[in-house]
């Protein structure tokens, strides 16, 4: 599916690391901060690409973009981040054209999702494509395919039962916590960071816990009180971490840190401690494994928990993908329309032409003649004109190349 871009043949690309061949810590390296992904794309529009989307979440880091060759956007990803090529080589992945295009629509569905069924990627699809679109790197290709997967998204989640029951990370790692510890009602649970990941854990704690001695503490402590506005938990500062911690049975870090915001120095207490690190890059240090009291889980550990919610969930994936081929074929029938787009609005052009000149003629020779109806009459029939030739160009039995020679041969259309 070769495409134009800067008057050079550019094919759509996505570059990307997982958790399916990478660990956290891989995917720490990898991964792309606020201000990164704004880099990233400020460096895009400054080398040419017109159309490039980067998503980073816990689970990949991708980069979906319109470029002559991959190794474009892998440069961008790791001058952006402490990953390097070298390492991308070996546990990242490079698709192109239609794999490419499937792969959007597989991460967009859930299909592709750490935990089967998660849509919370979809959220960080419209982001990225919201900023994308700030710095005008949405050209009309990305933004109708994206368009196309949040449609396709929107069908799955109304038509099939794919995400049903409350199953993703911030859910896992509540069910963690209640397969682990006895007597969860009156544990203290301190929760640090209240980012999306954060929000969506204190949510599921609450529902499905029952407990009232719940902490929050974020850097910027406004976003723990418009959290807690909503919820029954307590909010306390940034500078009471330690305090808090030595307090606390279970520890939920969900910061969006690059390095580490809990060590072994922050960890007085002498009591047992459950420590959850939902972060990517981790933000939990593995020293604070040597301390006899605490136990550490990371949330690749908990997207291993299945239950009879992500068996019934399976049932759902072939329709779920049905709907895919679906909706990827329509795009598809609308990435072929605009190849030849441009020979029918030439075609028209040329035959719009032709009836001017004649109508031109007639209204010399004849006194009463009619302009406006003939001019009505003539743009009709131009249209119903270019009207069958589009239709014949969308027949799955024409060859569009072929045809599309031919028309230029016969109306002597410039390239």
């Amino acid at each position: 599916m070769k495409l134009k871009n800067n008057e050079t043949d550019s094919s759509f690309y996505v570059i990307g690391i997982s958790y399916k061949k990478a660990d956290a810590k891989l995917r720490g390296n990898f991964s792309l901060s606020p201000t990164k992904k704004a880099n990233l794309l400020k460096q895009a529009k400054t080398s040419g690409i017109q159309g490039i989307l980067a998503t980073s979440t816990c689970n990949r880091t991708e980069i979906y973009g319109l470029v002559q060759h991959s190794s474009e956007l892998i440069q961008l990803l790791c001058q952006n981040t402490i990953g390097s090529a070298e390492t991308f080589e070996q546990v990242g992945y490079i698709l192109k054209d239609s794999q490419a295009i499937e792969h959007m629509f597989r991460v967009g569905a859930g299909l592709d999702s750490q935990i089967l069924g998660d849509f919370e990627i979809i959220s960080q699809l419209k982001v990225s494509a919201k900023i994308s679109k700030k710095y005008n790197l949405m050209d009309n290709y990305l933004e109708r395919l994206v368009n196309y997967v949040l449609q396709a998204s929107k069908r799955i989640k109304n038509e099939t039962e794919l995400s049903s029951g409350a199953t993703s990370v911030s859910f896992a790692s509540v069910q963690y916590i209640l397969n682990s510890v006895k007597d969860i009602k009156p544990k203290n649970i301190l929760l640090f960071g209240t980012g999306k990941i954060g929000r969506n854990t204190c949510k599921n704690l609450i529902k499905h816990t029952k407990n009232e001695h719940i902490t929050l503490i974020n850097r910027t402590r406004e976003s723990a009180e418009k959290l807690a506005g909503k919820f029954k938990v307590h909010v306390k500062n940034y500078s009471q971490l330690q305090e808090e911690i030595a307090k606390a049975d279970i520890l939920i870090v969900a910061t969006g840190a690059q390095n580490p915001t809990i060590d072994k120095q922050l960890i007085v207490q002498k009591k047992e401690l459950l420590i959850l690190d939902l972060s990517i890059p981790k933000n939990v240090d593995e020293n604070v494994k040597t301390l006899p009291n605490v136990t550490l889980t990371h949330l690749d550990e908990l997207s291993g928990i299945t239950d009879k919610t992500l068996q019934k969930r399976k049932m759902h994936v072939p329709v779920a993908e049905a709907i895919i081929k679906d909706i990827k074929e329509d795009f598809e029938v609308w990435v072929e329309y605009r190849k030849f787009a441009p020979t029918i609005k030439a075609l028209k052009e040329k035959l719009t032409l032709f009836a001017d000149v004649e109508i031109k003629n007639q209204r010399k020779k004849n006194a009463g003649f009619n302009y406006d109806q003939a001019d009505l009459i003539s743009s009709n029939i131009v249209q119903k004109i270019t009207n069958h030739f589009a239709h014949h160009l969308k027949e799955e039995a024409v060859s569009p190349k072929e045809s599309l020679a031919l028309i230029h041969k016969i109306f002597q259309l410039e390239a």
